[in-house]
């Protein structure tokens, strides 16, 4: 009995932050593909991009720049996300840019409509609802004992 207790706090002290680390890879990676497409296809806001009705807050910056910053903040932010450094504040960021697509884009597509997300169709919100909810994870309980900030604050 003493060495399955000893064998389950050994398995528990070295999966601390697996899953956190899964989370925070799975949604990095898709917010990097996506901020990555965007930055490749150049500075300029696509023709479907630009005929967009955006949500108050980033009405006021023009399509080319909305189209830069979410390419920047997703590429950025989702690089931070995978190293879990500042993960919180990366996760806060993340959330907003998803707010804004479905805000803009995936809301009116509907639950499931999939097509894909590189292309001018979009997809309906499920899937930046999931990627939501791993944000949200990320954001309550930082970026797990596998993430640069959790070395920091060992170290520290």
């Amino acid at each position: 009995m003493n060495s399955s207790r000893i064998s389950i706090a050994c398995v528990r002290e070295h999966s601390d932050g697996l899953g956190l680390l899964a989370l925070r890879i799975w949604a990095a990676q898709e917010f990097l593909m996506a901020g990555i497409h965007k930055l490749s296809a150049g500075w300029s806001a696509p023709e479907w991009f630009a005929g967009l009705d955006f949500p108050a807050i980033v009405r006021w910056l023009d399509a080319d720049l909305n189209w830069a910053a979410a390419g920047l903040g997703e590429v950025v932010l989702g690089a931070a996300l995978a190293l879990g450094l500042a993960s919180r504040l990366a996760a806060l960021g993340l959330l907003f840019i998803t707010w804004v697509a479905v805000y803009t884009v995936h809301f009116d597509l509907g639950w499931a409509g999939w097509n894909q997300i590189e292309g001018e169709a979009g997809q309906g919100f499920k899937v930046p609802l999931m990627l939501a909810l791993m944000l949200l994870a990320v954001l309550t309980q930082g970026g797990g004992a596998l993430a640069v900030d959790g070395w920091l604050r060992r170290r520290g």
